[in-house]
């Protein structure tokens, strides 16, 4: 085994559990305490989203692509593309369509969504019209909905990619 496969193999799988693990804890664990505490619950999501964190998963999804599409290029490289109708093939075939999905719905939808929630979040303390401040509320609740329907969906394509992908050696 090549160093750069080795390397790519490293990145994928660390990054891959990094970002799925993160994500499950995100939706099933972290989401709901944060949303249970109310309004004091923002200071936890501003505070990670000063410390970079809705940079640094979308960054860890890409690196963890990236590298898992050199993987999947040197192995049908070796042996050409009728590799991809064995079930091996097939089997990470979807679950790099997976994460993909999950890729795009993260980066595209839920981080978007996320950010603005924030964003109007620190607007409201320099809003004193309270019909403005009960706008700018049910918006971001909106919002906040909108990222945490998308939040699940990326989990249950992040958790077929993983299951497609850890058992595609053995159908």
């Amino acid at each position: 085994m090549s160093l750069l496969v080795l390397i790519s193999r490293i990145l994928h799988v660390g990054l891959g559990v990094f970002w799925a693990g993160t994500m499950f804890f995100m939706v099933f664990l972290l989401e709901p305490s944060v949303r249970s505490v109310g309004p004091e619950g923002g200071r936890v999501m501003q505070a990670l989203q000063k410390r970079g964190f809705m940079n640094i998963m979308p960054t860890a999804a890409a690196i963890t692509i990236l590298s898992g599409v050199f993987l999947y290029w040197r192995i049908w490289a070796g042996f050409g593309m009728e590799g991809l109708t064995t079930p091996f093939g097939m089997a990470l075939t979807v679950g790099g369509i997976a994460s993909l999905v999950a890729f795009g719905q993260g980066v595209f939808i839920m981080r978007p969504a996320t950010l603005r929630a924030g964003k109007l979040g620190a607007s409201l303390a320099n809003t004193p019209d309270a019909g403005e401040r009960d706008d700018i509320i049910a918006r971001i609740a909106g919002l906040k909905s909108r990222s945490r329907t998308h939040a699940r969906w990326v989990v249950f394509w992040l958790v077929f990619a993983v299951l497609a992908m850890a058992v595609a050696r053995y159908v």
